[in-house]
């Protein structure tokens, strides 16, 4: 038995508004979905008392060892020949200065690599040697970034990092991404906490920038309802197309 070409386009007609209801439908459930119970971590004030604000974190660089495959600045002072831009630290743990030869380095602070040089300096060298070290590039110091950033990754740090910072080596957040909730997790002797703030108050100088540590990991939220858009657009084709088929029916 045929079937008219009008009940024949009729069905196709009624199985694409079907599938458009259904596709809408799973749109509805993602969106859900997306606004379940969030992180349990610590906000607004207490946030910032567990996670200071870049430049008034006490603790921030005392705990930062130097480890292989560093890389740091070392000035002496009103001496140009010992002062150098880039020494690296080798696998070993161990750097090359003049004068003085291999240092054991790994494991220290920056101060107490000034220290450790500026005393063996002044035992044959120099009087009274003032010397600076900073941490120029980290390889052994990590951070890592996850959730809705466009390149998900561990990344080193270079010296001080803000939660800004961290989100930028990671080029940026996506576009489904939720600023308001960017989570930081940390581990302090064996317990782990967290903090979420707010990345577009930062971005926008109304909330401080948080300071950063070695191991931390940031994750940036979901946005259900960018995400409901997104899906929508690419699906926007579809709906159009299912909804002039259905005003010829209803002709």
């Amino acid at each position: 038995m045929r079937i008219s070409s009008s009940r024949a386009r009729h069905a196709a007609a009624t199985h694409r508004a079907a599938a458009i209801a259904c596709a809408l439908g799973a749109l509805g459930a993602l969106q859900a979905c997306s606004s379940g119970p969030q992180p349990v971590a610590e906000v607004g004030s207490a946030a910032y008392a567990l996670m200071p604000a870049a430049g008034q974190d006490p603790n921030a660089r005392r705990d930062y060892q130097i480890g292989p495959l560093d890389v740091l600045t070392i000035s002496v002072f009103q001496e140009e020949d010992l002062s150098l831009e880039e020494v690296p630290v080798d696998a070993s743990g161990s750097i090359i200065f003049p004068l003085i030869g291999q240092i054991t380095v790994a494991g220290l602070s920056s101060a107490e690599v000034s220290k450790l040089i500026a005393e063996k300096l002044g035992e044959r060298f120099l009087v009274n040697p003032q010397v600076s070290v900073l941490i120029k590039t980290s390889v052994s110091q990590k951070v890592t970034v996850d959730g809705e950033v466009k390149e998900a990754g561990v990344y080193p740090l270079q010296g001080d990092t803000s939660l800004l910072q961290a989100v930028a080596m990671a080029k940026g957040v996506s576009a489904v991404a939720k600023v308001e909730q960017v989570v930081v997790f940390r581990t302090i002797g064996n317990t782990r906490y967290a903090a979420m703030f707010d990345l577009g108050a930062i971005q926008s100088g109304s909330a401080a920038d948080p300071q950063i540590r070695a191991d931390d990991i940031v994750i940036v939220g979901t946005s259900g309802r960018k995400v409901f858009m997104r899906n929508l657009l690419a699906i926007a084709p579809t709906l159009t197309t299912g909804f002039v088929a259905i005003q010829q029916i209803a002709r």
